[in-house]
């Protein structure tokens, strides 16, 4: 016998976990803001296949996600994987129907799978994620009472147990709930786990009103306010006897011995260092037998955060609702959490770093976002964010279909416009961050080869053409960058390459880091244009075309490598 924690499916969902992808990400700039220089991604899609085809172009450069996935109450909605194909599954649910067109059924808690069917959700998605955070990086978990322990277990096995920072308790409700059974259930948890536990991982927060409330001055200390600790410590005269000494009263000249089971908390040298610096109190007549030490508010650092949130200091369950609302009141959207809630993680995660990569991939109404642009201007930073959420269609009878939003993406998509333009019309000279790029998972531009062996000569003839007739080439360089792990966002110029009078489209990437033309029909004229991109302070490093660009003409081809090799470019391909 030995300790384990196990569940039916669990070894499917880590084969999940590794299984390739057979999708792409198409680009949607007609549904972006600032398509051309923002660097936010908004990305529709079922988020364990984007998580996939993130892995390359962000592994390990991720400092902080924060996901507030369903809390399977036996209400809500699962994802159900599909081993062998999860894509034409997405495509599935992204209807909320079956293969067989049947509507998909929430998780009831009176399954017998109930409790497997969510960790066999979460445990390949929370495995990706791993992938993607910094060694400094930081998760952060939304969760209630219905999961919390089974969580927990599995971050401990997919993070570690010793990378579990702490169980953070939100105080969500301002008034208790008379209604309820039993208890009046007030508070969610914040699972928080790093991807390498160590000093600095989670950053201390910038000092309040609040916190410096009791830093008096009230004997004129010419370095300003103070606030004092204890001089002695709980610690007896026989466990610690090079604590046990007499300091003199320099106002009485008087010998002061602490207490025998309260000494000194400090060494003789260090407590000789604060009296020679008028560091100790005496109290208000300057004859205190038990004196403290004094601590300068010039001096005082910042706050170590605390593990219970209260929602004073980081909002409530009424507070995100009423914010969505004055927000974007057709939305309908219901349990948002607070943009301050994540505000204030973000302080915890990112402190005063200047620019990182933030990840919700369950961003639900894109609260996250809203949270980040708001985090920027107030500490002039400039992280970005990446969000991820199923197109989830919205209830017929709700009212954020009645106003026309048919899935929760065009609802957070809405609401990041909003947001974006609240902030610019308070902040009109801000540099911040304010647009995004949307992208939506759909099948590789590339045909899949399946072969009719009834009809093998037709499905040959079809093959040549290997690219999927609806595919523009923006979308196949998008899928171009992620095969190479190259960031989405980017800078891309496009060109227009003039060859005996015709003109060829290319796309130059971050100048020169791929160039890449899809047109067919290219000449060794177009193939000279596309060699004097690389100079020696831009080099182009690499080159990637259709397989038809050369319409089959295996002459030019060879040609156009080697002049392209000529010019410094070894790394040529096509698709």
């Amino acid at each position: 016998e030995r300790y384990q924690f196990t569940w039916n499916g669990k070894e499917q969902a880590k084969r999940m976990a590794t299984t390739p992808t057979l999708g792409t990400l198409r680009p949607a700039p007609e549904e972006s803001v600032n398509w051309d220089t923002t660097e936010n991604l908004y990305i529709e899609g079922d988020n364990l296949e984007v998580l996939k085809l993130l892995q390359k172009s962000y592994f390990g450069k991720v400092k902080m996600i924060y996901i507030d996935p369903p809390y399977n109450t036996g209400k809500d909605f699962v994802y159900k994987d599909d081993f062998k194909d999860n894509l034409a599954n997405y495509q599935r649910l992204t209807g909320q129907k079956d293969e067989d067109g049947n509507p998909l059924t929430t998780n009831s808690d009176s399954s017998g799978r109930y409790h497997s069917n969510w960790l066999n959700m979460m445990y390949p998605r929370l495995k990706l994620a791993r992938n993607l955070l910094k060694d400094d990086g930081v998760i952060f978990i939304s969760i209630d009472d219905n999961e919390v322990h089974n969580l927990r277990k599995i971050c401990d096995e997919i993070f570690g147990e010793g990378n579990f920072v702490a169980e953070l308790i939100w105080q969500k409700k301002v008034s208790p709930s008379n209604d309820s059974r039993f208890f009046s259930n007030d508070h969610e948890y914040i699972l928080t786990y790093a991807k390498k536990k160590a000093e600095g991982v989670i950053n201390r927060l910038k000092r309040t009103a609040e916190h410096n409330k009791y830093y008096k001055n009230s004997d004129n200390d010419p370095r300003g306010a103070w606030n004092s600790t204890a001089a002695t410590c709980n610690k007896t005269d026989i466990e610690r006897p090079n604590l046990y000494y007499p300091i003199i009263n320099p106002n009485t000249n008087e010998e002061i011995w602490p207490r025998r089971e309260a000494v000194w908390a400090f060494a003789k040298q260090k407590m000789d260092d604060f009296l020679t610096d008028n560091r100790v109190y005496w109290g208000v007549d300057g004859q205190s037998s038990i004196p403290r030490v004094k601590n300068f508010l010039n001096e005082a650092k910042k706050v170590v955060p605390r593990s219970i949130l209260q929602y004073k200091d980081v909002g409530h369950t009424q507070s995100a609702t009423n914010e969505i609302k004055f927000l974007f009141p057709e939305s309908g959207f219901d349990y948002p959490k607070p943009s301050s809630l994540i505000e204030h993680l973000a302080n915890i995660a990112l402190g005063e770093s200047k620019e990182g990569l933030v990840i919700d991939f369950f961003s639900g109404s894109a609260t996250t976002a809203q949270a980040l642009m708001k985090f920027n201007i107030e500490n002039n930073s400039f992280h970005n964010f990446v969000l991820v959420q199923i197109p989830e269609p919205t209830a017929e009878k709700s009212k954020a279909r009645q106003s026309g939003y048919e899935a929760i993406t065009e609802i957070g998509k809405e609401r990041i416009r909003r947001a974006a333009k609240k902030i610019k019309e308070e902040f009109p000279d801000t540099q911040a961050d304010l647009g995004f790029k949307v992208f939506k998972l759909d099948t590789s531009n590339i045909k899949k080869w399946q072969p009719n062996l009834d009809d093998l000569e037709t499905d040959l003839l079809n093959a040549v053409e290997n690219i999927l007739p609806e595919r523009t080439s923006q979308d196949l360089l998008f899928e171009v960058l992620i095969k190479y792990g190259l960031p989405l966002t980017l800078p891309i110029e496009q060109l227009n390459l003039v060859s005996n009078g015709q003109s060829y489209q290319a796309w130059n990437v971050a100048k020169g880091r791929l160039v890449a033309c899809f047109d067919e029909g290219i000449t060794l004229e177009t193939i000279q244009a596309i060699a004097d991109l690389s100079t020696p302070e831009t080099p182009v490093l690499r080159v990637v075309f259709r397989d038809t660009s050369f319409k089959n003409d295996d002459i030019t081809k060879t040609n156009a490598i080697q002049r392209l090799k000529q010019s410094g470019i070894d790394d040529v391909l096509s698709i």
